[in-house]
């Protein structure tokens, strides 16, 4: 396979040079609603939440690197996790908060390509000083394949099917 020396954003319709970031604009879940039922709820860049039929789930956007084992650079993603109650809201009043560090357990809430079901990855949610967002860990004793290969790494071949792929996706 080529390259991606060059690739045109799908957000902002620009062209970047090396790999994108793999990006979710909302949680699966989200995504897996009706129109009428994504109406009653909120999302935004950084957050969504979703409350139907006296069920509350929070999602805030983070990001995950992926190391790449034969390659100088690693690959980004722009994913969504789950917080409680508890967590979202401290999150959310320290939103504009340059400063706040901390960690939150969380629930991966994205299907990462290249992956069966990627939901429900058990996760630590790392706030990062700037108002960066969070970077997302996986537990390591979570046994799944993804998992494993954040861990292990994977080759640069892998990570560009899994670009090719996510930029069909969105063609």
């Amino acid at each position: 396979m080529k390259s991606f020396g060059t690739y045109t954003c799908s957000s902002c319709g620009k062209e970047h040079d090396n790999w994108p970031a793999l990006g979710y604009s909302s949680p699966a879940f989200y995504d897996n609603l009706s129109s009428e039922e994504k109406e009653k709820c909120e999302l935004s860049d950084d957050f969504c939440i979703t409350d139907l039929e006296g069920q509350t789930d929070r999602f805030i956007r983070c990001t995950l690197t992926q190391k790449v084992n034969d390659h100088c650079e690693d690959l980004e993603y722009g994913i969504w996790v789950s917080l409680s109650e508890a967590s979202f809201d401290d999150y959310y009043d320290n939103y504009d908060d340059g400063n706040h560090v901390t960690t939150y357990f969380g629930w991966l809430s994205s299907n990462l390509i290249g992956y069966e079901d990627t939901l429900s990855i058990p996760t630590n949610v790392n706030t990062r000083k700037d108002n960066k967002r969070p970077e997302v860990i996986p537990h390591k004793d979570h046994d799944h394949p993804f998992v494993r290969d954040y861990y292990n790494g994977i080759s640069k071949e892998e990570a560009e099917l899994r670009i090719k792929e996510m930029i069909e996706q969105v063609l």
